[in-house]
């Protein structure tokens, strides 16, 4: 089966799955093991649909965890290409998510020990605080932009023991004044800066919250799927470390 990928998060799927040789077109940010004979056919939010279709993809696979995918998927159906979009905005969703790809893929069996897998391990890190602690996920620092309610992130927290610091607001993400940040009153902020060469927790710890800030890089919690938990050992690491009143 020929497969093309546009999101990081799906092609972290795949791989997981055993299917990245199967990928002959992917973005340029997916870096996922495997992918060396697929062609790059641009960033997930400026893709080449031309170079897409030039790789006589089976089935392209898409996701609206990216802010804007809209536009792209729009010009991938255009072009008569089968489409398989997802949208998670939630732990389930994302297991969700594993089990459809297994199942457009021809491989249900693996993406149902994948999921499975996955799910044991969340749960497997859940603790019990003295009170939920408040977490604040920082996806870019200027302007402040955070994870809001309908946020996988939100879940994951709840899985964890804690709670979203911005679990109230809806959306998906928000812009964040300083004076709003600090209305959060967060125990921890973690930084995840999307797209970001490298994290800097001092440029947070440098409005003077006297918040911990623990780095968790965008592929470990940006990503609904698989890598997930890579980012949920190490806000548990962190939170396991605080000292809550």
């Amino acid at each position: 089966m020929r497969l093309a990928s546009l999101t990081s998060s799906n092609s972290d799927i795949l791989a997981a799955l055993g299917a990245a040789s199967w990928v002959v077109a992917v973005d340029n940010h997916s870096d996922a093991p495997g992918l060396d004979g697929a062609v790059r056919v641009g960033p997930d939010l400026n893709i080449d649909v031309q170079a897409v279709q030039a790789a006589r993809p089976d089935l392209v696979l898409a996701s609206l965890s990216v802010p804007g995918m809209e536009r792209v998927v729009e010009g991938v159906r255009a072009a008569g290409l089968r489409t398989l979009v997802l949208d998670p905005v939630s732990v389930p969703d994302t297991l969700r998510d594993i089990r459809e790809i297994g199942a457009a893929t021809g491989l249900s069996e693996r993406a149902e020990v994948l999921a499975a897998d996955l799910d044991a391990e969340l749960r497997g890190l859940a603790r019990v605080y003295p009170r939920p602690p408040r977490v604040l996920v920082e996806w870019w620092p200027r302007p402040i932009i955070a994870a809001t309610r309908e946020s996988w992130v939100t879940d994951l927290l709840a899985t964890l023991g804690a709670v979203n610091a911005l679990g109230e607001r809806p959306g998906r993400s928000t812009p964040l004044t300083l004076e709003e940040v600090r209305a959060a009153r967060p125990d921890l902020i973690v930084c995840s800066w999307c797209g970001a060469r490298k994290l800097r927790p001092e440029v947070i710890e440098a409005r003077g919250l006297g918040v911990p800030v623990v780095c968790v890089p965008e592929s470990g919690l940006g990503r609904p799927g698989p890598r997930l938990i890579e980012g949920a050992r190490q806000i548990a690491a962190a939170l396991a470390d605080l000292r809550l009143v």
